[in-house]
């Protein structure tokens, strides 16, 4: 029998039904997603975090790899009220600690009531409550997670999309997933995935028609070269921007960002667009906003805390979204953001061409 203990920050002990055994610490969040749990677990911006689905059955329709967002399962830990025994294959496959049979509507209260928090988790046959404390003990906040970049983000640079398609677009990777990829490839781009760490004669090499800074995981201020690149690149390049890559593009034009306190996780958030008065329906993963934002517009806001979900520069070429436009899982809804971003792309060579 496995026995499984979850150690809350500033909680009780939780004793659960341990499904893969191991222990792990993380920042313990949760989704409201019903659908999608195969994207959810393998989206980067999950890494350093153990997630708890609200959702109360999870595995009801299988695992199929051709929904994957990479290569791995990013989850720190993973908790649900009920795990089908093909997820547990999964997860156990994968090396990743899950527990089930505990109340997650209580810890989901919590969460919304104090705010996302440090957990440890200890699974197996001779584990006690104390071995999961200890997890928590250890377990570093997301701002003191300096290496999490490099912990999902390509070590060397890698192509996709045709070697002569066009527009050409540096994308930076802290953390992105596949669905942001193939929505830029199936638009005609050649798309050259690069080190979230990667300098700026790295890309001026590539002679990019636009930058792209990425979704990810952790605390965007801890994304300090991405930054640098926006700082560099801005008014002479197009640069877009999705989740974290918002995050990123604020700071690097001189802005802030912010904790929040439970963030945005599950494919429901109503989006609307302040031009239009539209309000759409997104997918979402975050815990950080933007705050100031010298230099940029706000052109979309979250209906329900009105915290931002667009920025744009008709001056700077920029455009971004902290929402998943592709979603997967999710609505569609705000698609067209891929092509409003190879339009900007376009408009870049064609003087450049006309040059030549």
């Amino acid at each position: 029998m496995q026995h499984a203990y979850v150690a809350v920050e500033g909680g009780p002990v939780i004793e659960a039904r341990g499904r893969v055994p191991g222990t792990a610490q993380g920042e313990l969040v949760f989704t409201t997603a019903y659908t999608g749990y195969e994207e959810s677990l393998t989206d980067p911006s999950y890494r350093g975090q153990v997630l708890t689905f609200a959702y109360p059955l999870i595995g009801n329709y299988g695992v199929r790899e051709d929904r994957f967002e990479s290569d791995a399962v990013q989850p720190a830990a993973v908790i649900a009220r009920e795990l089908t025994d093909e997820v547990v294959e999964w997860l156990s496959s994968a090396g990743v600690p899950a527990v089930d049979q505990l109340d997650t509507r209580d810890l989901v209260v919590d969460i919304r009531e104090s705010g996302a928090k440090r957990c440890g988790i200890a699974i197996g046959p001779d584990v006690t409550p104390d071995d999961a404390r200890a997890q928590l003990e250890t377990c570093p906040t997301m701002s003191e997670r300096h290496d999490i970049g490099d912990l999902v983000s390509v070590s060397e640079p890698a192509r996709f999309g045709p070697s002569d398609g066009e527009p050409t677009v540096a994308l930076i990777d802290c953390g992105v997933k596949r669905s942001i990829i193939n929505s830029l490839v199936e638009r005609g781009a050649s798309v050259h995935v690069l080190p979230h760490d990667t300098d700026e004669a790295t890309v001026k090499a590539l002679d990019a028609d636009l930058l792209f800074i990425s979704n990810g995981p952790g605390d965007p201020q801890t994304y300090t070269e991405a930054a640098e690149l926006v700082a560099s690149f801005a008014g002479d390049l197009p640069i877009a921007g999705i989740c974290l890559g918002q995050q990123i593009v604020a700071l690097g034009l001189g802005g802030s960002t912010e904790k929040m306190r439970f963030g945005h996780r599950g494919v429901n958030q109503p989006v609307q667009d302040l031009h239009t008065g539209q309000v759409i329906m997104t997918s979402q993963n975050h815990g950080y906003t933007v705050d100031e934002h010298p230099e940029l517009s706000v052109t979309q806001i979250n209906v329900n805390d009105d915290t931002i979900e667009g920025l744009e520069s008709d001056e700077l070429d920029i455009i971004t979204r902290q929402y998943h436009p592709e979603a997967h899982p999710g609505p569609l809804d705000s698609l067209g953001f891929f092509d409003d971003v190879i339009s900007k792309a376009v408009e870049q060579r064609r003087p450049l061409a006309a040059a030549d």
